[in-house]
């Protein structure tokens, strides 16, 4: 297992995080998992066992069920691993149970803390933008967490790049602790973060988490042109997270990674996870599963490092139109791009 530094901190995570929404898998979380405090147990051992140093959970994954059951399956072991947990959805009814706000961000540590059994969590993040908070009150809350030893890290999730910036120039303005990581969605389905969001993370050195890196199981090679999906699969159908926009593309990247896994002899699933830990600014990727051999299939993609022509086989199927100004800056401005402009564009340059 590869361990790589998060962001410009001194803090280093294994390139696989262990991902817990399925612990507890009620309510809205169900179609991904029901795993028990045993189950749990299992799986945290089996992630150990592969080197696995950052398990990531949230308090709104089966409404701090997820927290409960993790901070029991880790009982003494607690102090051995890295804690990753989110703040910002609805926890209740009422009109201060959401959101950024000192008092929902105050509030939602020390419940995590207390359903975590635990007296500080290593990376805190905020789970979602919020727009009717101000950016210096969140920032100031979580600043005095860390000032606290509650809190040692913290980053942001699912924020565009200008949210991302805009949160570096407070915390740079104010004094307080900025952000060291960014949890995002990305995956072959989906590669709308390289347009902004990985520049931003290389030029500002934040650690990119990836949340969904075979795309809810898309990826995984279940799903097959012309095949019927397995029973009880959820996506291509009511289940939209991540939106599928054009399935015939889809189709495509999964048959590019049935050939590459088929000639190292492993799975779809470990090249798709190989190839995201390969890209610019990716710091760890996070998997989840419902199985234990799910879960040994995903940690084995640790020690898959892809040629350069695999990497260029997918990186062509999957490619996506460079947007404006994006276009233009590759055919004017190429002859003075920064390394973060770079990872976007260097593919695009000819000549």
């Amino acid at each position: 297992m590869e361990y790589r530094q998060l962001g410009r901190s001194g803090l280093r995570v294994s390139t696989i995080t262990l991902g817990t929404m399925g612990f507890g898998g009620t309510g809205w979380a169900s179609p991904v998992g029901n795993i028990d405090v045993e189950g749990a147990r299992k799986q945290i051992g089996l992630a150990r066992d592969a080197g696995v140093n950052l398990i990531d959970t949230a308090d709104v994954y089966s409404a701090g069920l997820s927290e409960e059951i993790l901070g029991q399956a880790l009982g003494s072991d607690r102090d051995d691993v890295l804690i990753a947990t989110k703040v910002r959805m609805s926890m209740g009814d009422g009109p201060n149970d959401m959101g950024l706000s000192r008092h929902h961000i105050i509030r939602g540590a020390e419940d995590s803390l207390r359903r975590l059994g635990t007296d500080y969590i290593d990376l805190y993040q905020v789970h979602e933008w919020d727009g009717q908070t101000p950016l210096e009150e969140t920032l100031r809350a979580l600043d005095d967490l860390v000032r606290s030893g509650k809190v040692r890290y913290i980053g942001c999730s699912n924020y565009a790049a200008w949210q991302l910036m805009k949160a570096l120039w407070i915390s740079d303005r104010e004094g307080v602790t900025p952000f060291v990581s960014q949890q995002v969605y990305y995956s072959l389905q989906a590669r709308d973060i390289e347009n902004e969001i990985v520049p931003a993370a290389v030029d500002q050195g934040i650690g990119i988490l990836v949340w969904s890196p075979i795309a809810g199981g898309l990826l995984s090679g279940k799903y097959r042109r012309d095949v019927e999906a397995p029973a009880g699969s959820r996506h291509l159908t009511e289940w939209n997270e991540p939106p599928v926009y054009d399935e015939d593309k889809l189709y495509n990247i999964i048959e590019e990674l049935v050939a590459i896994g088929a000639d190292h002899g492993i799975s779809a699933a470990q090249v798709a996870l190989a190839y995201t830990i390969g890209k610019p600014a990716v710091t760890s990727v996070i998997v989840g599963a419902r199985t234990e051999d799910q879960l040994a299939d995903n940690l084995a993609s640790a020690d898959l490092t892809l040629s350069a022509d695999e990497m260029d086989r997918l990186d062509k199927v999957s490619a996506q139109p460079l947007p404006y100004p994006f276009w233009h800056h590759a055919k004017a401005a190429n002859d003075r791009l920064s390394p973060a402009d770079l990872t976007l564009l260097a593919r695009h340059i000819t000549g």
